[in-house]
């Protein structure tokens, strides 16, 4: 019987050659800083903006209960993506910008590790939760909320360097 040693590598790092899922081994990689910035972004209605903006949801300060969300999202990354390791975090920011003209909130959040593995993930997962705390807030005044555009927007560090979104 073969392991996932005895095969070519799949292009697909969390798949073996025979397409089983794996946790990839970075035992061998050089720790490095790294640094990932994700975006994402939600839209709602003009007076959802104006509630949040205003400081006058019923449930209080919602950007700071979803700035508190996306840093403990980015903490716990590795506990809710089944294949991703956990890792130690050095920094975890999250920052809010109200867009008026189109009723959205935009989430940026940059992570930083000294570490063998990205830390995409976790900036990725701290804007989904934090854009879902923000839903997850205001949802009894519109339901119709909706969050979009969750990507990444640059990567520092590793074997492949430097990435940024055109």
């Amino acid at each position: 019987m073969s392991t996932p040693h005895d095969s070519p590598p799949s292009p697909l790092t969390h798949f073996d050659a025979q397409g089983q899922a794996h946790m990839v081994d970075v035992g061998a990689k050089p720790e490095t800083h790294r640094r990932a910035t994700a975006r994402g972004r939600i839209v709602m209605q003009a007076e959802t903006l104006a509630l949040i903006r205003d400081g006058d949801a019923r449930k209080g300060d919602v950007l700071g209960v979803a700035r508190i969300a996306g840093i403990q999202a980015a903490k716990r990354t590795g506990e809710l993506i089944p294949l991703c390791h956990p890792i130690p975090l050095t920094s975890v920011s999250v920052e809010f910008r109200l867009i008026e003209p189109d009723n959205a909130i935009e989430c940026s959040v940059s992570a930083e590790t000294v570490g063998r593995t990205g830390i995409e993930m976790e900036a990725m997962t701290a804007v989904s939760v934090a854009l879902l705390t923000i839903y997850d807030m205001c949802k009894a005044v519109d339901r119709g909320m909706r969050i979009e555009g969750v990507r990444l927007v640059e990567k520092l560090g590793g074997k492949s360097g430097h990435w940024q979104a055109v």
